[in-house]
């Protein structure tokens, strides 16, 4: 009994000495903490503004926070494996994931239209795999070739960004298609692609988009067909050219939008209080048009948080980038951080009528349980490069 207690004294002396904030600080030292702030910030505006567009709307408040929990819990395992890890994983999660792509093309599931999923033994929807696993593919590809860059290898970096690329536009998926593109471009980019292989085809592009507007009545006419999209993408196009040629069809969404971010005007209408969005006029107003809500009740100065608090994620990932200690981390940071710039600019653009309607989510704010899965895993990267920062410093 003499010994017993000696035992639980000293045990209970060791223990003491080190308390339950010690123990567990091991595990967040590693976190960024203005990139944690950013998120949060993030988090508590799309907590609030689902509340209000989809307090009637089932359960999606709950499954919005229940979402964001997961999400968070996915950081939290990812951003303690370190960047070497995640090199280990980078080719055979691409690999994985362009065959099921193909398995998706040969034998996938088909709704609404669009075959995007395959079953198995859970039907899960591959070309979200490929938003995380082509930029850490591409930025394997040029760890390898450090300090040996050719142009044969920027080629075939192209060539490995267009194969899943061209699977997803073939289900279609263009709001997908152009996630992935962008990732993808974005590591090619940061590898030290020339500004000569960048000017012409971003040139090439300005001009089509001038020739499109100025030719639209003809180009949009009645039995006039694109060769090189599919009808709806078509429809899109021409519509967000003219909303008004279809008003209570596919120009709906667009121009309900707009109505909604103008009647907020500087202060917006207030929380609660916004009519487009509770009298049902703003359609999927908890998913792609979420910030049409937002920007009824809380109006221009909400808008200007709301991208403040994007542009500081924004520019805070990109120094995490900047400070990284590999090549491979370096370009994996940039192409995770044009993530959040792409989900942001395109879902606020495409709202605003300045860009087409595609399917894509505000992040943070709209609900979805994939695209949070995708963040999470995302803002884990970056904290893993963070923490990979810190530890080399040490």
């Amino acid at each position: 009994m003499i010994v017993g207690g000696i035992i639980r004294a000293y045990m209970s002396y060791q223990f003491g000495k080190v308390s339950l904030r010690q123990r567990i600080a091991p595990w967040f030292a590693g976190f960024d903490g203005p990139l944690a702030f950013a998120v949060f910030m993030l988090a508590c505006a799309g907590m609030l503004t689902m509340y209000s567009s989809g307090f009637d709307h089932g359960t999606r408040f709950e499954d919005h926070g229940r979402n964001m929990l997961i999400a968070a819990t996915i950081m939290f395992v990812v951003a303690q494996v370190p960047p070497q890890r995640l090199m280990a994983v980078a080719v055979p999660l691409y690999l994985v994931g362009v065959a099921l792509l193909i398995a998706v093309a040969v034998f996938g599931i088909t709704k609404k239209g669009a075959r995007r999923w395959v079953n198995v033994g859970i039907v899960i929807q591959p070309s979200e795999i490929l938003k995380i696993a082509m930029p850490l593919m591409l930025a394997w590809w040029f760890q390898k070739r450090e300090g040996q860059l050719r142009p044969l290898d920027f080629v075939v970096a192209g060539l490995l960004l267009l194969v899943p690329v061209g699977l997803i536009m073939r289900q279609p998926d263009l709001g997908t298609s152009l996630l992935v593109l962008a990732a993808g471009l974005a590591v090619i980019f940061f590898a030290g692609m020339s500004w000569k292989l960048v000017i012409p085809p971003v040139a090439i592009g300005l001009v089509g988009i001038v020739l499109v507007v100025v030719f639209e009545p003809q180009l949009c006419a009645d039995g006039v067909r694109w060769a090189v999209l599919h009808d709806y993408q078509q429809q899109r196009i021409c519509t967000l050219l003219d909303p008004t040629r279809d008003p209570l069809g596919k120009g709906f969404h667009i121009i309900q939008g707009m109505i909604a971010i103008g009647s907020g005007g500087i202060t917006g209408m207030g929380f609660m209080k916004g009519t487009q969005t509770h009298l049902e006029f703003i359609p999927e107003r908890t998913t792609d048009f979420i910030f049409a809500a937002f920007s009824e009740e809380f109006g221009l100065i909400g808008n200007l948080c709301l991208l403040a608090a994007f542009v500081f994620l924004i520019l805070r990932g990109l120094a995490i980038a900047l400070e990284a200690p590999t090549l491979f981390s370096r370009l994996l940071a940039g192409a995770v951080t044009m993530i959040f710039f792409t989900y942001a600019f395109v879902n606020m653009g495409m709202v605003s009528g300045i860009l087409p309607v595609v399917g894509v989510p505000l992040p943070f704010i709209s609900y979805g349980g994939t695209a949070m899965v995708t963040l999470g895993l995302a803002l884990g990267i970056l904290m893993s490069i963070a923490n990979s920062k810190r530890l080399v410093q040490s």
